[in-house]
């Protein structure tokens, strides 16, 4: 009988790893473990710090009842509606996530590019970023990999709207894979939107666990 998602588990070791490669793809400083997650500085004006937490716990609600401005994430490794029902308002649940992992080759062949795209790498202290370039030298897809111990952590993956439906993301994903196999890396994590998990399940990605994110809500000025 097949598992029900809501009941997956991550590793708390494998949640370490790719949060170091997520600060790494980010370049941010590096996570600190306190209080039952890992706290991250983003510094960024929509997104000051980040929590994350390999599982629920009271210190998710803990977190949320010390802190009152938004912009400060909590990122959770367990079903929104356990996450929805520990938090006090204003919290807010965000669009829905899924860590997922992959532990073999990918499916399907080696990266190929429609006719007038090519391949762009740039590395950058610890993180190379991908993309694929159109035929006038601009950014059609992007993604971005890190290796902070066994697994390599992708991130940051996208296909500009108006280059979607070409395969670009497929190709982008294994472009991504055949570095990871050059480090002699296998293995792999990431975090995936909806519409990222259904490509990532059908290049053989796994879902590891469900990842909820809250958030409270900035005051709109008008």
């Amino acid at each position: 009988m097949a598992i029900d998602e809501r009941d997956l588990k991550a590793d708390p070791e494998i949640v370490g790893i790719w949060v170091e490669g997520w600060a790494l793809t980010r370049q941010v400083a590096a996570p600190v473990f306190e209080n039952g997650g890992y706290r991250i500085e983003v510094g960024l004006p929509d997104q000051k710090r980040r929590h994350v937490f390999p599982a629920y716990s009271d210190h998710v609600r803990q977190h949320a009842d010390s802190i009152a401005e938004p912009s400060i994430f909590l990122k959770v490794c367990a079903p929104p509606e356990i996450v929805r029902a520990n938090l006090p308002p204003p919290w807010r649940i965000e669009s829905p996530g899924f860590m997922m992992l992959l532990s073999g080759p990918m499916q399907g062949g080696p990266a190929s590019l429609p006719d007038g795209y090519v391949f762009d790498h740039q590395q950058h202290a610890g993180v190379t970023i991908v993309n694929i370039l159109d035929g006038g030298g601009e950014i059609a897809a992007t993604g971005r990999i890190a290796f902070p111990g066994e697994l390599a952590v992708y991130d940051r993956i996208r296909t500009h709207d108006n280059h979607r439906r070409k395969g670009l993301g497929r190709a982008l994903m294994k472009q991504l894979e055949t570095l990871s196999h050059e480090k002699g890396i296998r293995r792999a994590a990431l975090v995936a939107t909806p519409d990222g998990r259904a490509l990532y399940e059908t290049l053989g990605w796994q879902l590891h666990s469900l990842y909820t994110t809250a958030v409270i809500p900035a005051v709109s000025e008008g």
